[in-house]
């Protein structure tokens, strides 16, 4: 029940294969042991949730929490803070072989202080927790078995909980320095926004506030990993003089502020104009439709189709929540991916029209998936199916003086002013709100979310294409 024997998986590609650091060990663990950590791991979520003591800001591993919503949120407090006339730095952290060198004293103590879990529960996980013991093994060969003494296995149920509840002091530790933290897992995100003439000052802050965390990682048996730590400076492109010239000193080593940063596979550059994310997106699903080229004659097309959706539409769609409001030359770009999807599914020549297939196909447009996407967000947020960190960007208009009025008990939302059209209006609290209200009421006042969905698709499809659904 406790014996695992581990399978090495290079990270991404390109990595150095002969270099250890470039591995994540996968353990492999019996099956009879991950259906007992199944119905304890329902157990302690539901002990959680109903006692309010998950840290609201951790979006990995849990339910309705995505690194699209967390990225979302991150990306939302920024912009809207450069609309203001601020200038927001982002810094990136990330603890090297986080998973394996959790402390079992710590965690344990930790689950009977913060989280209240003692008695019969606390004694089974550390039993859970003792005497593991693994191997590595690779083909047919396999390495000698040790006894673990630290760590929660990677691969397991329970694992990934119990790293979150570890990490848990993370969050408050940031915020007691002004600034704002997000985690995913063990990926750290720290952001502030200051008015340009205190930029050192939060330079400074931000210095003293990772220093205290790593101080609290290497407390806490963790450590920082310093190679993987980015940072980088966000502002308009008209404002980008008033940045600071020189590196931010993080864990006492200088940082060069980066021009873009890649936060949880979402694309983030300094001037908050997503264009890195959308040419990586358009160059990976181009190499992707390139692959299924070769094939395209050995197998059916509704296989084909299914391949599509799989390899590029998952492409395409994710991080498309924060590209709102984005330049109409990019969102071209990423359509341009969709038209040659099209046309290779129904061999196509470029020079043939575009629009039939695609309501053959039933695919909506790259406008209207990006308002699909933040159409399904916000409901998710008014009806307590998303994170609780959105739930701010979201708020139902109360209008002085018309609570008497038929369109004062309508489900429409606030929309906040903003300074730039260019910034502000991308933010989720903006970008939700006004794509909200566009909808016709049938479809916000849904029941269901199946039904939110179905109403949603066929409405953005007549969007998409009106002249030939009206024909």
């Amino acid at each position: 029940m406790k014996e695992a024997f581990v399978t090495p998986i290079v990270k991404k590609p390109g990595l150095d294969d002969r270099d250890v650091s470039s591995y994540r060990p996968i353990s492999n663990l019996p099956v009879l042991s991950k259906l007992l950590e199944r119905l304890v791991a329902r157990q302690l979520m539901d002990y959680l949730s109903s006692s309010d003591l998950l840290p609201s800001l951790q979006s990995g591993f849990r339910p309705g929490h995505s690194t699209e919503t967390a990225v979302l949120k991150v990306l939302s407090d920024i912009l809207q803070a450069v609309d203001r006339g601020d200038l927001a730095a982002l810094i990136l952290l990330d603890m090297s072989a986080a998973f394996d060198t959790v402390d079992h004293a710590i965690l344990l103590q930790r689950l009977q202080t913060t989280f209240g879990i003692d008695d019969v529960a606390h004694r089974w996980f550390q039993s859970y927790l003792s005497d593991r013991r693994q191997y590595i093994r690779r083909g047919s060969s396999r390495s000698s078995i040790i006894h673990l003494v630290c760590g929660v296995p990677q691969g397991s149920v329970l694992g990934p909980i119990l790293f979150v509840l570890y990490t848990v002091d993370l969050i408050s530790l940031i915020e007691s320095h002004g600034l704002s933290p997000h985690l995913y897992a063990d990926d750290t995100q720290v952001y502030g926004s200051c008015p340009p003439a205190a930029v050192d000052a939060l330079s400074t802050k931000i210095s003293d506030c990772i220093n205290d965390v790593a101080n609290w990682t290497k407390s806490n048996r963790l450590q920082l990993n310093p190679d993987k730590t980015e940072a980088m400076w966000c502002t308009t492109s008209r404002r980008r003089h008033q940045l600071p010239s020189t590196a931010i000193s993080i864990v006492g080593a200088p940082v060069i502020p980066a021009q873009c940063v890649c936060n949880l596979g979402i694309y983030i550059d300094a001037d908050l104009m997503m264009r890195t994310h959308v040419q990586r997106t358009v160059s990976r699903c181009f190499a992707a439709l390139r692959q299924l080229r070769q094939i395209r004659q050995l197998v059916p097309r509704d296989t084909l189709q299914m391949l599509v959706v799989a390899l590029v539409h998952s492409c395409l769609d994710y991080g498309n929540s924060t590209l709102a409001g984005i330049p109409a030359y990019l969102t071209r770009r990423l359509q341009s991916v969709l038209n040659a999807a099209a046309r290779l599914i129904y061999q196509l020549r470029s020079s043939d029209h575009i629009t039939d297939a695609l309501v053959c196909l039933h695919w909506l447009r790259i406008p209207e998936r990006i308002e699909y996407k933040i159409a399904l967000l916000t409901y998710k947020v008014m009806n307590g199916m998303a994170p609780r960190y959105l739930g701010p960007f979201v708020r139902v208009a109360d209008l002085p003086g018309r609570r008497a009025l038929r369109s004062a008990v309508t489900n429409r939302l606030t929309v906040p002013a903003v300074k730039l059209s260019t910034i502000g209006s991308r933010a989720f609290s903006v970008s939700g709100p006004q794509t909200w209200n566009q909808l016709p009421e049938e479809i916000t006042s849904a029941t269901s979310l199946s039904t939110f969905q179905r109403h949603l698709k066929t409405f953005l499809f007549k969007k998409s294409f009106p002249d030939i659904i009206a024909d």
